[in-house]
């Protein structure tokens, strides 16, 4: 595991940045995930879930997926457990956890998330995720 530096704050290198997203992500605070993003993002959600598409730039991610998250559950959080980093790529194996605002089922799982970053940005993001899970919590 490669874990981000004590300098994560202002520091370009992968893991760093990917780091910052998540702790954005998980405190809402749009405007600093969207720092972590290059102005050419391709943001890749997997087929089978409910966003499942590529969105592109920072205001199309927050926009169209971490602001739909929040619509339909409350407490989405990725928890960002271990990283594996090679140059600009960097694997999270991570976890979702949330509570479905329409049925009240909760919500555990699983996911990897593999991003791309270059020049201090994330340029590329693409998700892994058991797609039934996600949907049994979505289901009556």
């Amino acid at each position: 595991m490669t874990a981000p530096s004590t300098g994560f704050a202002t520091s370009d290198a992968p893991a760093d940045v990917v780091r910052r997203q998540y702790l954005a992500s998980a405190t809402g605070d749009l405007k600093a995930l969207r720092a972590t993003l290059a102005p050419d993002v391709e943001w890749t959600e997997m087929a089978g879930f409910p966003l499942a598409g590529t969105y592109r730039t920072p205001d199309g991610v927050t926009s169209q997926v971490m602001a739909k998250l929040a619509e339909d559950w409350d407490g989405w959080t990725a928890h960002d457990d271990s990283y594996v980093v090679d140059g600009e790529n960097v694997v999270v194996l991570a976890r979702y956890t949330a509570v479905n605002k329409a049925t009240g089922k909760r919500l555990a799982v699983r996911v990897a998330h593999h991003f791309v970053v270059r020049g201090g940005r994330i340029v590329r993001f693409e998700q892994f995720v058991d797609t039934a899970l996600v949907r049994d919590a979505m289901e009556g």
